[in-house]
């Protein structure tokens, strides 16, 4: 068939779903710790996972094609940067988002004629819950999603290059989860204090992270509800990856309150991918509908950004691309006198 059929096109998109489930069972049983443990021939890695030998051996044949490892069955297979960071003890682990995307996202991506029809999570028709309600009622689940959620960082440090902070005093990451960001910001500039901003029962993950990679002198940890109110008086606000879950009304709700805490001085950095009006793009397409599947959420144009913003008091101040085709949207408030202007 060549390579230009259609029929091949069809062919490699629905594939692709099983490159995906191959690179999940890598994670799953652990395999890159057990060839970093010396167990990297196909009967050492069968007996290290508790598996078929056969059946390691077709994985990793496969695998190995797809660029996560390098050798072969009986000389032994070896990592690859891919492969390396889907192991658990690497810094930039990606090994929980790997799990997460194989389990529970595999089954509510399963829903997504439902969903596409309902206009609700494919999670909420797998599972019969919505995301939040699951990770609420168990909380291996929702640590485990915290740390999936830390695994697609890698924009993180980009944001602290992207935004001068050295003028600032306070900084709150509101939603901030695990104190990643929070924790990366603060890191850059010593003379900074932080505020991790989230519901209580997020925040015992976001110490335990804070503690050690800052020290408990350099930030507090505060529960709350953001869409009833947000510590005020800072001088930036961090708000990464959390519009995205939510509705258009819900959006503004959330940044409203947001600006209510915000002195006239104050900038909100917003993390999110932005949908693009023009280009082939993938990447934020492809999380568009995800956030549909996985928790009924959405990304937005730029001029949709603007709209909600607007609607919250804020105005789109610079937006600056990021990795992953992530970008850096700061606002600043429209103060009293701007907002006469415009009206």
């Amino acid at each position: 068939m060549p390579d230009g059929h259609p029929a091949r096109r069809v062919v490699d998109i629905l594939t692709g779903a099983w490159q995906a489930q191959a690179l999940y069972a890598a994670a799953a049983l652990d395999i890159p710790d057990h060839i970093a443990a010396g167990h990297d021939t196909a009967a050492a890695l069968a007996l290290a996972a508790e598996a078929d030998k056969d059946a390691v051996e077709r994985l990793m044949r496969l695998l190995t094609a797809m660029g996560l490892f390098t050798g072969s069955a009986d000389e032994g297979y070896r990592l690859t940067p891919v492969s390396q960071i889907l192991r658990t003890d690497d810094d930039r682990s990606m090994r929980d988002m790997a799990v997460i995307y194989g389990e529970e996202f595999q089954r509510a991506w399963g829903a997504v004629v439902p969903a596409v029809r309902t206009g609700r999570s494919g999670f909420e028709h797998a599972f019969g819950v919505d995301l939040r309600g699951h990770l609420q009622a168990d909380p291996a689940a929702g640590a485990k999603f915290q740390r999936a959620m830390n695994a697609g960082n890698v924009f993180f440090s980009d944001v602290v290059k992207a935004y001068d902070f050295s003028a600032c005093h306070t900084v709150v990451d509101v939603a901030g989860g695990s104190g990643m960001l929070l924790s990366t910001v603060l890191d850059a500039h010593p003379a900074l204090h932080g505020v991790l901003f989230d519901l209580p029962h997020v925040l015992p993950v976001a110490r335990e992270h804070l503690d050690r990679a800052v020290g408990e002198d350099r930030y507090d940890a505060v529960g709350g509800d953001a869409f009833h109110s947000v510590p005020a008086g800072a001088d930036v606000y961090l708000l990464s990856r959390v519009l995205q879950d939510w509705d258009d009304d819900q959006a503004c709700r959330l940044l409203s309150t947001l600006r209510a805490a915000m002195p006239d001085t104050a900038r909100l950095l917003i993390v999110e991918r932005v949908i693009p009006t023009e280009g082939s793009e993938l990447l934020a397409l492809l999380w568009d509908l995800h956030l549909l599947m996985a928790a009924g959420g959405r990304e937005r144009t730029l001029d949709g950004y603007r709209g909600l913003l607007g609607a919250a008091g804020l105005r789109l101040e610079s937006v600056t691309p990021l990795a992953l085709e992530t970008s850096l949207l700061v606002a600043a408030p429209v103060r009293e006198r701007e907002s006469e202007e415009l009206s």
